[in-house]
């Protein structure tokens, strides 16, 4: 029995039919390399093993390959197979249950119907020969880096905001004046309050992000002055040129700012690998060489804009205003 189970696997390697006469036959369907999220498992490309107990009519072929292998004739080997279906078929009928090595299990289930269960164990796909299933674990973003190359693009300042201590009885006043407020105007006044209040604090912030930017000062921490040098700087790349800017485009966002040229290079090749225009405005007062997403000649257009690229792109973009 043993043996004729090995003769289908070797014929399952070469063709994607086998027959075994009075028995059924085994079927292979190639399907392509895929990954499991469920499992976290990549699998090889291989050949997808299944069984039809209807095609049982003899087509030659186990029968020949005995014959070349065992050097018996075609009769011989055809009662060679007619013994192992026997055996097979008394199997079931005793135990309901026989395994093909390397191949697969049958069961009878309670209709008397004959079930096929595959085998994993075995790849019958010649090509994938050598390739193995691989277990993937799930992965973890790094963050890390991504926030020093943020850090890196913008100005090394320090920022110390001072916290600000607040007490309950404050807490409490700013509770009660908002219910009498509320009480005051009703929900639909408050809320038109809150929408235009929220605007036109961001047109602030912006502001004073701008005025902290170009009011910062740079100290490093060296216990000894340097000598100074002098460096070759790199020509920039046909990318990277100053934008042209019309005088009604004053508002422009702020993708990085940068001490060293070649960082603007790459920057701009950066977004624009990312669908983004960018643009470089030239250097500001403090000597950072500065690279844009746009620029609007409209201050609400420029705000739309900067929100949708915090929001989906860089939440530390910024608006610049030139006067």
């Amino acid at each position: 029995m043993m043996t004729i189970t090995n003769y289908i696997c070797d014929l399952l390697y070469r063709y994607d039919c086998v027959i075994v006469p009075d028995f059924g036959a085994f079927l292979t369907k190639r399907i392509a390399a895929h990954f499991s999220e469920d499992t976290h498992l990549m699998y090889p490309p291989q050949k997808q093993l299944s069984f039809n107990q209807q095609i049982t009519n003899n087509d030659g072929l186990l029968a020949n390959y005995i014959v070349s292998n065992e050097q018996v004739t075609y009769d011989k080997a055809l009662e060679k197979i007619k013994t192992f279906v026997l055996q097979v078929k008394t199997e079931l009928e005793n135990k309901g249950r026989v395994t093909f090595s390397d191949i697969g299990f049958f069961n009878v289930n309670f209709e008397n119907n004959l079930i096929f269960e595959p085998l994993h164990t075995s790849n019958y796909l010649p090509e994938a020969f050598g390739l193995s299933t691989l277990m993937s674990s799930s992965i973890l973003r790094e963050t890390l880096k991504e926030e020093v190359q943020a850090l890196e693009e913008k100005a090394p300042i320090a920022f110390t905001p001072e916290k600000r201590k607040s007490s309950k009885f404050v807490k409490y006043a700013a509770a009660a004046a908002v219910a009498l407020f509320l009480s005051g105007v009703g929900i639909n006044a408050y809320k038109n309050h809150v929408v235009q209040h929220n605007v036109v604090e961001a047109i602030k912030a912006e502001a004073l992000v701008e005025q902290e930017i170009q009011s910062a000062s740079f100290v490093l921490d060296i216990p000894n002055p340097l000598p100074g040098i002098s460096v070759k700087v790199k020509q920039f790349a046909e990318d990277s040129f100053e934008a042209e800017t019309t005088p009604l485009q004053k508002y422009h966002i702020v993708a990085g700012a940068f001490r060293e040229f070649e960082n603007v290079d790459k920057k701009i090749k950066q977004l624009k690998r990312k669908g983004f225009s960018p643009k470089y405005i030239g250097e500001n007062k403090y000597g950072l060489h500065q690279v844009i997403y746009s620029s609007h000649t409209s201050k609400n257009e420029a705000i739309n804009a900067l929100n949708a690229i915090k929001r989906h792109e860089n939440s530390s973009a910024w608006l610049l205003v030139k006067k």
